[in-house]
């Protein structure tokens, strides 16, 4: 079994720095395909940042130059560090782990989340102008 759980959200001004961290527990292994999702009220889930696991990184258009995301597979701990936010970054983060690759910058719902291997429970990030 094995579960994600996120940390280090906060409400901050625009402009500022967070850092997400999300430790895994249980067996979970670097072969995984992990990364950082976000979803505001309203909206369908959108990738932010993926880290394939050969240490290969993408990111959303949006948050290119800002995030940056990374892995300790020894410590089985995924990070986002976001910089300069913006008001339109406020959303709930998700960080997410699968065995096959997904595209930050696309939108994903339905059986697409359901189908997805683990979820963390979120964490809410809020930028105010």
């Amino acid at each position: 079994q094995v579960q994600l759980a996120e940390s280090g959200g906060g409400s901050v001004q625009a402009g500022s720095s967070l850092r997400l961290s999300c430790v895994a527990s249980g067996s979970i292994g670097s072969e995984l395909y992990m990364g950082w999702f976000r979803q505001a009220p309203g909206k369908e889930r959108e990738g932010v940042a993926t880290i394939d696991t050969d240490g290969t990184t993408r990111y959303a258009r949006s948050v290119q130059g800002r995030f940056t995301i990374s892995r300790d597979n020894d410590k089985k701990i995924l990070s986002l560090q976001m910089r300069s936010l913006k008001p339109e970054d406020t959303a709930m983060y998700y960080c997410g782990a699968d065995s096959h690759p997904w595209s930050p910058g696309e939108e994903y719902g339905g059986s697409w989340l359901e189908d997805f291997d683990y979820w963390g429970q979120g964490s809410q990030v809020t930028v105010s102008s």
